[in-house]
């Protein structure tokens, strides 16, 4: 079975991508978004507009916010997505407030790096880096809370993509920043960047979720599919073969996962078999539990 030492290595891998992606969610926010006074959907930006509004600096309410969210997560998605969310969400508020501090002058406004008046510019950027933010953060099963932890729920249950249920929550959020600024200008601008950060977003996360076929020639099969269907979550079919060479009788696993899994059960055979010999190839579309759904509409054939 996994060592506990490569299993704590992996977790330490995993919590130090949510911190890159998390990074590049702050910076999205106060180098580029915060300064021209755009806002976006999700608790974030729900936190943008109070800011806007009253002065009250987004980390603060972004925090108490998502405060609420945690006993969600904790009952539907389970402990471990729970201790990650609480990771996000305090180091995002660690650095949406450093990078705050960091980006004022001497006045405590947010300076404008991209220089005054470009306001379309800093809209598309800034999306970018929230964008790919919050999909390195998903790739890893974590979440930056909020409307995350909503769209994450729905994700489990349903063949919804993150960027389109994300974006169903938000736009009500959106919407509401015209009764700060009164400028349906902010609105739109809203919208452009919530239709940028849902299109990052699926781009990134689809792209770790297409589907791979493994074959796995192993003597220890059983315990190595033990560990697929505990480590990885997926399920295993064993098939009988026949070697062609020796003649002998040999078994083989067949293991449909996602293409983001695919390191993880190359690991896990490996440290179980090193000397396993594996075939991977990746499949057009994998339909039915754990992958996509069908959504071709049946029919009946009656006969006459």
């Amino acid at each position: 079975m996994i060592s506990s030492r490569n299993r704590l290595f992996r977790e330490a891998k995993d919590y130090l991508t949510i911190t890159l992606g998390l990074m590049a969610y702050a910076m999205g926010w106060t180098l580029f978004l915060l300064p021209y006074q755009i806002s976006t959907g999700g608790v974030t930006g729900i936190s943008a507009i109070i800011f806007y509004a009253t002065g009250i600096e987004m980390q603060y309410s972004y925090f108490v916010i998502n405060a609420a969210f945690l006993g969600v997560a904790l009952y539907v998605l389970g402990f471990k997505f729970c201790l990650k969310t609480i990771f996000s969400v305090l180091t995002l508020t660690f650095f949406l407030d450093f990078f705050q501090e960091l980006m004022k002058d001497e006045s405590g406004t947010l300076l404008q790096i991209i220089g005054p008046g470009q306001d379309f510019m800093a809209c598309v950027i800034g999306s970018i880096f929230c964008g790919v933010g919050i999909a390195v953060v998903f790739n890893v099963g974590g979440s930056t809370g909020g409307t995350d932890i909503i769209a994450a729920i729905v994700n489990k249950y349903r063949a919804v993509t993150f960027g389109r249920m994300i974006m169903v929550c938000d736009v009500i959020i959106i919407s509401s920043c015209y009764f700060v600024f009164h400028d349906w200008r902010r609105v739109v601008f809203g919208f452009v960047t919530l239709i940028i950060i849902s299109f990052v977003i699926d781009y990134v996360v689809n792209s770790a979720r297409q589907s791979v076929q493994f074959l796995i020639f192993s003597k220890k099969y059983d315990e190595i599919g033990e560990a697929i269907m505990s480590e990885v979550n997926r399920g295993v079919t064993v098939l009988d073969g026949t070697g062609f060479y020796s003649k002998q009788p040999v078994k083989v696993l067949c293991v449909l996962a996602r293409k983001a899994e695919a390191v993880s059960i190359f690991r896990l055979v490996k440290d179980i078999d090193p000397e396993a010999f594996i075939s991977q190839s990746n499949v057009v579309g994998v339909y039915g539990e754990g992958f996509d759904q069908i959504k071709v509409k049946s029919k009946r054939i009656q006969k006459g």
